[in-house]
C-alpha cells in the first residue's frame, strides 16, 4: 500500500495521514493561535471525537471553546452567532471541524468576526473582497470529516441567505485556511450514504472543472487525477467504511477537486445552489443526482473532451457514452437516487429555479451557455428522472 502520510504546500499547507489530528495544537501554536474557537455542526458536537479534540487542545495549553450552532446549509444567523461567540470569548483563531457546512461556517466566522461591515457586503461580486480589513481576518485551521466539498482549500464560504432563499459566495483570498489537516481516521464513522453523497460531490468538482471551457492546464491535470481517485476508491469506501486507504485517497480527491475548480464549475452547481437553499437538501447528493442530466445537456460540446477522459479512466470504447455509462453505473453501485423527486423535490418552481441557476456565478463556465428556460427544462428532467432535450 502507498505511504499515506505527507506534508504538502499547495494550495495551502496540508498535513495528510492517519493520526495527524494529534498534531493540531502544534499547528495552532505555529500560527500564533492561543485561544481557538472550534466551529462544528450540531450533528458532530456531541460525538467523542469532538470532545477528545477539545480536551487535547486544552491539555496543550490552548484556551479552547466550542461553537456548534451550524445547520446543514449554514445561514447568516449561524455565522453572526459564531462571530459573536468568537468576539465574546476573546478568540484569536478558528478550528473549522466537520463537513462542508461546518468548514464554510468556520471560514466565514474567522473572516467576519473582525470586520466592520456586514457579511453580505463581501458577496462574490466584482472587487467587494477588497473592502475587508485583512489584518483582522483570523487564522483558520480546517479539519474535514467528510471527503467531498473540498472547502478546506477554498477561498469562498458558501452561506445561505434565508430571506432571498439563495446561496451567497463570500470570497476573500485569506478565507483560504492557513492549515489543513486530512486525517482519514476522522472519516471512518461516516455512514455509507454520506460517504457516497460526499464522494460524488468531489467527483462533481473535478468533472465540472475538467469540462469547463476555460484555459487552465494545471487545474485540468489535477481534475483528471481527482476523477481517477474517486473511480478507484469511492466504491471501496462505501462498501467498507474502515478502508483506511480508500478514506485517505477520497480526502485527497476532495481537496484536488476544490483546487481544480478554480478553472470553473457549471450547471450541476448552478442548479444545486438554489435547490440547496430552497429545499435545504444535501449539496453533494444534489450534484450526484444532477450529474448525468447535466452531462447529457452538454453532450454536443463534450464528445472530444470525454473521449480523452474515458481513456484516462481506462474505460472501454472511449467516448461520451463510456463516461456517461460509468457515471450511471457508479451512482447505482453506491446507492444514489436517479431523480430529484425521490428526495421530495418537485418541479413546481421550475421557472424560478431556472432563473436562479442562470444567474448563479458557476453558470458562467458551463460548457454551453444555458438560458433560464433551458435550466428550467434541465431541472424538470432531473425531477422526473428522464433524459431529453432542453431546447
Amino acid at each position: 500500500m502507498t505511504e499515506l502520510t505527507a506534508d504538502w504546500n499547495y494550495p495551502t499547507p496540508i498535513a495528510v495521514g492517519p493520526g495527524r489530528i494529534k498534531e493540531l495544537p502544534e499547528f495552532c501554536q505555529g500560527l500564533g493561535i492561543r485561544a481557538p474557537l472550534v466551529v462544528t455542526d450540531r450533528g458532530l458536537a456531541d460525538l467523542p471525537m469532538v470532545a477528545d479534540l477539545v480536551a487535547h487542545c486544552a491539555a496543550a495549553g490552548l484556551q479552547v471553546a466550542l461553537f456548534s450552532d451550524v445547520q446543514g446549509n449554514p445561514t447568516l444567523d449561524n455565522v453572526e452567532a459564531g462571530a459573536a461567540a468568537f468576539r465574546d470569548g476573546g478568540h484569536d483563531g478558528v478550528i473549522a471541524l466537520g463537513g462542508g457546512s461546518a468548514l464554510d461556517a468556520g471560514k466565514a466566522i474567522g473572516f467576519i468576526s473582525g470586520q466592520d461591515r456586514p457579511l453580505w457586503d463581501f458577496d462574490n461580486a466584482e472587487d467587494s473582497w477588497m473592502l475587508a480589513r485583512e489584518d483582522r481576518i483570523a487564522p483558520i485551521v480546517a479539519v474535514p470529516t467528510t471527503a467531498g466539498t473540498g472547502s478546506e482549500v477554498g477561498r469562498v464560504a458558501v452561506i445561505t441567505d434565508t430571506q432571498a432563499r439563495c446561496k451567497r459566495l463570500i470570497f476573500h483570498p485569506q478565507i483560504l485556511p492557513s492549515q489543513v489537516m486530512l486525517d482519514p481516521e476522522l472519516t471512518l464513522s461516516l455512514p455509507a450514504k454520506l460517504t457516497a453523497a460526499t464522494g460524488m460531490d468531489a467527483l462533481s468538482h473535478s468533472l465540472e472543472a475538467y469540462c469547463a471551457p476555460t484555459y487552465h492546464p494545471m487545474a485540468e491535470g489535477i481534475a483528471l487525477r481527482g476523477i481517477r481517485l474517486v473511480k478507484d476508491y469511492l466504491p471501496r469506501a462505501v462498501a467498507d467504511g474502515n478502508d483506511l486507504e480508500a478514506r485517505t485517497q477520497l480526502l485527497v480527491a476532495s481537496t484536488m477537486g476544490a483546487t481544480a475548480f478554480q478553472k470553473g464549475l457549471g450547471a450541476m452547481h448552478a442548479l444545486a445552489h438554489p435547490l440547496g437553499a430552497r429545499y435545504n437538501a444535501h449539496h453533494g447528493l444534489l450534484n450526484a443526482i444532477l450529474m448525468p442530466y447535466v452531462l447529457q445537456a452538454n453532450r454536443s460540446v463534450l464528445n472530444d473532451k470525454l473521449e480523452d477522459l474515458a481513456r484516462a479512466l481506462n474505460l472501454e470504447n472511449p467516448g461520451f457514452a463510456a463516461v456517461f455509462d460509468w457515471v450511471l453505473a457508479l451512482r447505482e453501485n453506491i446507492g444514489i437516487p436517479n431523480a430529484l423527486e425521490t428526495i421530495s423535490i418537485k418541479a413546481d418552481e421550475a421557472e424560478l429555479i431556472g432563473e436562479q441557476a442562470a444567474d448563479d456565478a458557476t453558470a458562467a463556465t458551463n460548457p454551453l451557455p444555458f438560458t433560464a428556460a433551458q435550466y428550467a427544462a434541465l431541472f424538470r428532467h432531473a425531477v422526473a428522472g428522464e433524459f431529453g432535450a432542453i431546447d
